[in-house]
């Protein structure tokens, strides 16, 4: 009985400790305004160097070409931002909206898709993949985007009411003619950064044991894959970077932000985002010319590779054991799954068989009409967002000093979060207005823990 109570304990001690180091042995400690910026403890000499290096291609602006810095330089013709740090503020997570009616904020993109046909879909003709709000010298920008509000007023069941703040969007100073019915726009906000070297390190098989395409096991989820064959790993199929997902690798993800972003071109993404209407765009274009050096993506990777994940501060609270209970009776960890062991890497032990807990399965799911892209043209795909990781949620009151959620930041809270939630995720949010006010507030102080 006694050795039975033994194996009990340390097995209790080792799932809590499990717990309480999301980020596996590379968890950081630091819960300061500097949480999301730290390289994963016991970050080897050799990648620290790297890591510094690409913190300072990172962090600081992207200047215009010709420069007397042309490792930095290349921003434009078109762009959204002058560094990846503008949007992603001390490795943190944009608010992209404002508090108030007005323009929309630097780390909130608009991606933009074009009906040829029902099911053809490509970039927009005039303003391409996206919308660029700035331009460099002499060339003008695509546009800008600025939002109002709708109130939508509730109630929980016990009579406590809630309002939720809809986002209109409104495109503006169009330079290159209107956006019509057959443009699907899209809202993306900068996501915070940590644990992305950890997600680049789950194997497509251990993603691909959660798809439930069909909805087998009916009930309500039916989380499916990303399928996009990777430039840099061809073993890699499913893709886990991006709000779709869209990306499969860490280093194209960052490839793609550079190029989509600040309008900086590599071997991976060799073609500035200019339509053939925007002739003052073309005009700048040095075709052939890569202006981001392979060996400088790479630093910027091992970068955002090697931050680290923060430790919880309190698992084994009262309240917080009790709203991770009520997380798991409203059935979040259907999508948000808790936990994933990364894939054996012999050159990366940090990243190597990691028991690691981001909360989400990485799968696409139909979250419903109210957050559907804008004008989502009837389209499936436009309704559906991957399950976006916890990890660290908690954490960005303190590092950029807000607490917008969702793709876009319509939500000010985890509260609203949650009550965004529709399409599969509509019985789980049925279920949260349905709890005590007690449970309601525990569930987000999990939350705030993770």
């Amino acid at each position: 009985m006694k050795y039975f109570l033994l194996i009990l304990f340390f097995s209790v001690e080792a799932s809590m400790a499990s717990a309480h180091l999301p980020g596996g042995k590379g968890t950081s400690y630091d819960f300061s305004p500097l949480a999301f910026s730290h390289p994963m403890v016991g970050t080897p000499r050799s990648q620290r160097r790297n890591f510094q290096v690409g913190n300072s291609f990172f962090r600081n602006p992207w200047v215009e070409t010709p420069s007397s810095t042309p490792l930095r330089d290349g921003l434009g013709p078109v762009y959204n931002a002058v560094s990846c740090a503008a949007c992603h503020i001390r490795d943190g997570r944009g608010p992209g909206l404002p508090d108030k009616a007005g323009k929309v904020l630097t780390s909130l993109l608009f991606r933009f898709k074009y009906m040829k046909s029902f099911t053809s879909f490509t970039d927009h003709p005039s303003y391409g993949g996206q919308l660029q709000p700035q331009g460099t010298s002499n060339i003008p920008s695509e546009g800008e985007a600025h939002v109002s509000f709708i109130d939508i007023k509730g109630k929980f069941a016990d009579g406590e009411e809630y309002l939720l703040k809809k986002p209109i969007y409104k495109f503006v100073k169009l330079n290159f003619g209107v956006l019509d019915n057959k443009t699907s726009v899209s809202p993306r906000v900068a996501p915070h950064l940590v644990g992305v070297g950890l997600i680049d390190s789950i194997s497509d098989k251990s993603i691909l044991e959660y798809v439930d395409k069909d909805d087998a096991n009916k009930d309500g989820i039916s989380g499916r894959p990303n399928i996009v064959k990777s430039k840099v790993n061809l073993s890699r199929l499913v893709g886990r970077f991006g709000w779709r997902a869209e990306k499969s690798t860490l280093k194209e993800q960052n490839a793609a932000a550079f190029n989509g972003d600040i309008g900086i071109t590599s071997v991976l993404n060799p073609v500035e985002d200019c339509p053939a209407v925007q002739d003052d765009c073309h005009s700048q274009i040095d075709e052939g010319h890569v202006e981001l050096e392979e060996r400088t993506l790479d630093r910027v990777t091992t970068y955002t590779k090697f931050l680290a994940v923060p430790a919880r501060r309190n698992p084994t609270g009262l309240r917080i054991l009790n709203g991770e209970k009520v997380f798991k009776k409203i059935n979040c960890q259907s999508c948000h799954r808790p936990k994933f062991t990364t894939e054996f890497n012999g050159d990366q032990p940090l990243l190597s068989e990691q028991e690691i807990y981001p909360y989400s399965d990485f799968l696409l799911h139909d979250m419903g009409e109210e957050l559907a892209d804008v004008n989502d043209l009837g389209v499936e795909f436009f309704r559906e967002w991957k399950t976006p990781p916890l990890w660290g949620l908690g954490l960005v009151g303190v590092v950029n000093k807000h607490q917008r959620l969702m793709h876009d930041g319509r939500a000010r809270n985890f509260k609203e979060a949650i009550l965004w939630h529709g399409g599969e995720a509509k019985n789980s949010r049925d279920m949260f207005i349905n709890l005590s006010k007690k449970d309601r507030e525990d569930l987000v102080e999990f939350l705030k823990d993770l």
